[in-house]
């Protein structure tokens, strides 16, 4: 089991800037894969970023130059900085844990923060 708590949503201006934080407990060994997803009012959740277990990391084409993320081992915590905010940015952004456990078989799971609201004003 892997346990998620986001924080550092808000409100900001278009253009502005705001860091997302997911705070990982539990089975942290297990966790191969972090990202961030964000569910805008009235659409799916998307995929925003990754960053693998060594480090590798992608972006929607959405998000790409100007959100960054990142990973501090030692606390166990994910980052999503976020640089020129736009309004079409708006929504609840989830952090997420993809887990691998090899036991007699493989077990994936995935495992998904409380959520963080993020609106941007035009």
């Amino acid at each position: 089991q892997v346990q998620l708590v986001e924080s550092g949503g808000g409100l900001v201006q278009a253009g502005g800037s705001l860091r997302l934080s997911c705070a990982a407990s539990g089975s942290i060994g297990s966790i191969k894969t972090m990202g961030w997803y964000r569910q805008a009012p009235g659409k799916t959740r998307e995929v925003l970023a990754q960053i693998s277990n060594v480090g590798s990391t992608n972006y929607a084409d959405s998000v790409k130059g100007r959100f960054t993320i990142s990973r501090d081992n030692a606390k166990n915590t994910v980052y999503l900085q976020m640089n020129s905010l736009k309004p079409e940015d708006t929504g609840v952004y989830y952090c997420n844990a993809h887990t691998i456990v090899v036991v007699t078989a493989i077990f994936e799971s995935d495992y998904w923060g409380q959520g963080t609201q993020v609106t941007v004003s035009s």
